[in-house]
């Protein structure tokens, strides 16, 4: 879908509703309360009445869009340009583009983050990469990269990939983040020459590890282009999305696929979203 196909389909808060509608409800309307139960719509308003318990209920009704002061079509815009963008956008950016406040582009663009988190379980297999970098500016100055964020990414070559904010890395904690998310038929696990993969003696993945030399000068990539500025807290959240679109870059109902994930994820409050960091 391209940006004017979305205008034309879902330009006003009517279209976006019957879309979730259809998506939500492919059989028709199911009431909250009774799933097994039809409903009838309510005249003249975006509800439906339960034929069975008489609960009345929305599109929205439990889902992340429930009491929404931002137009649906802003939803669906703001999900269109996280899934579509290839870097990302920023909230300032998003704040722009939409006509809303800093705070709700912030709010909103880290409610889709969630909902973009994949299910845990899928395990890489075949030929997997492993590398880590810190987050946390750029330097030149080889001692100050242990002062920032180390996140760990795993490819299986020509497929997935797993992103892992992993604080206070060491070896052990780096073989247990192998362990959750490398299947133990992996092909061969290929890393540099970090001293981080040296001694590499899980049983499971015993005579499969190779290393390559791997010297460069930079020691710790920063934040560029979209995003200049990522707390540790939120570090996670940003990972989830740019792990979701890559995962998902061949497939051509993206964005459907992630309005669908909006449908079924639980709401993230603001306040939850603000409070500091356990």
């Amino acid at each position: 879908m391209n940006l004017c196909q979305l205008i034309d389909q879902f330009g006003n808060d009517d279209k976006c509703r019957r879309g979730l509608e259809r998506l939500r409800w492919p059989d028709g309307p199911k009431c909250p309360r009774c799933p097994e139960s039809t409903a009838t719509p309510v005249n003249e308003r975006d509800t439906f009445d339960c034929d069975s318990c008489h609960y009345q209920f929305s599109v929205t009704t439990g889902t992340i869009f429930h009491d929404t002061h931002l137009p649906l079509w802003k939803w669906y815009l703001c999900t269109y340009l996280l899934c579509e963008s290839r870097k990302g956008m920023s909230a300032n950016q998003l704040k722009r583009t939409l006509g809303v406040s800093y705070k709700t582009a912030w709010y909103l663009c880290h409610r889709i983050r969630a909902a973009m988190k994949e299910a845990d379980g899928h395990k890489l297999t075949g030929t997997v990469e492993v590398d880590e970098t810190y987050i946390g500016g750029k330097t030149t100055n080889q001692d100050k990269w242990k002062k920032h964020t180390p996140v760990i990414g795993i490819r299986e070559r020509g497929g997935h990939l797993h992103f892992i904010a992993a604080h206070n890395l060491n070896q052990a904690k780096l073989y247990d983040i192998i362990a959750r998310n490398v299947d133990k038929t992996v092909d061969v696990i290929m890393t540099d020459d970090s001293s981080l993969y040296n001694s590499f003696e899980m049983t499971q993945y015993r005579g499969k590890h190779k290393s390559v030399n791997h010297s460069k000068k930079e020691y710790v990539r920063g934040i560029v282009g979209t995003w200049h500025k990522v707390s540790v807290k939120h570090l996670p959240a940003y990972l989830q999305e740019m792990t979701w679109r890559f995962n998902n870059r061949k497939n051509p109902y993206l964005f459907r696929d992630t309005i669908l994930k909006l449908i079924a994820s639980s709401n993230l409050e603001y306040k939850e979203l603000t409070k500091p960091a356990a």
